[in-house]
């Protein structure tokens, strides 16, 4: 079975004013997730925007974006209940009724740069139990040691299905830092049979997806993680960014996964 790799073309905080390629619009982001496709992306992480780029959890919105990646390509589709900051958690969680095949499940409070993401321990129960009974699958984002045990304990009470699937992000501020000892960490207490991917933030973005990849991880890639294709070099969007991922895992001696092998290898409900 191959790696599989995420395209994250857009986030919450990155804007055009820094660099020009990122796709805030559903026309923009449908167009650079099948752009990835073709260089062997087979999940798109999606955050969506106004017409202003500011973070959006519009229903609207989102279906347009949706709908506009699917008639491009068959990729799958994980949808961000992160969203932004600046977006309440009750109009963050409704994504999930979108139903799409995965979506994001955070699931501590924290510090997050200047600002604060919350996720309620009590909403993020129900949004584990509503995406329990909707059948999409949680991607567990962790951004630090006891992230991770939080993740455990729903997992414990009934809310979590195997296998689980983590995200370890590293590198934001109020977050562990973005070094090798603390991707090893937490893939060493990650639980039997999970499923997992480095996203590592900014400058530290390439290395520690390399070593992730050779510690049996999946990758991602896009313009949410870092604006740069090397140091003092923007990116010019995100297809660069997910052809380095591609390649990397070739001379790895790996593959990349096929959608329908990713479906298998993250264990995703039909």
């Amino acid at each position: 079975m191959g790696v599989v790799i995420t395209v994250a073309p857009t986030g919450p905080i990155a804007t055009t004013a820094e660099n020009s390629t990122l796709p805030t619009q559903p026309l923009e982001i449908a167009a650079a997730v099948h752009a990835a496709y073709l260089e062997g992306a087979a999940v798109a992480h999606l955050h969506f925007r106004d017409e202003n780029e500011r973070p959006t959890a519009d229903l609207g919105i989102a279906r347009d974006t949706i709908a506009a990646i699917e008639e491009r390509c068959p990729i799958l589709i994980q949808v961000s209940t992160g969203v932004g900051l600046s977006v309440s958690f009750e109009d963050r969680e409704r994504l999930v009724e979108l139903r799409p095949r995965m979506a994001t499940l955070n699931p501590c409070t924290m510090s997050f740069g200047s600002g604060e993401f919350r996720n309620p321990p009590d909403g993020v129960r129900r949004l584990a139990a509503r995406m329990q009974e909707l059948g999409v699958k949680p991607e567990l984002e962790i951004y630090d040691t006891g992230h991770l045990d939080a993740c455990l304990r729903m997992r414990d009470e009934g809310l979590l299905d195997g296998p689980l699937q983590f995200s370890i992000v590293l590198g934001v501020a109020g977050g562990a830092a973005a070094t090798p000892d603390n991707l090893l960490t937490l893939v060493r207490r990650l639980p039997e049979g999970a499923v997992w991917q480095i996203i590592a933030i900014g400058k530290a973005n390439l290395e520690l997806t390399a070593i992730g990849l050779a510690l049996g991880g999946n990758a991602r890639a896009g313009m949410e993680d870092t604006l740069y294709l090397r140091k003092g070099e923007m990116t010019q969007g995100n297809t660069p960014l997910v052809a380095r991922t591609a390649q990397l895992i070739r001379d790895l001696d790996l593959s990349v996964a096929s959608v329908d092998e990713t479906v298998s290898l993250l264990g995703l409900p039909v």
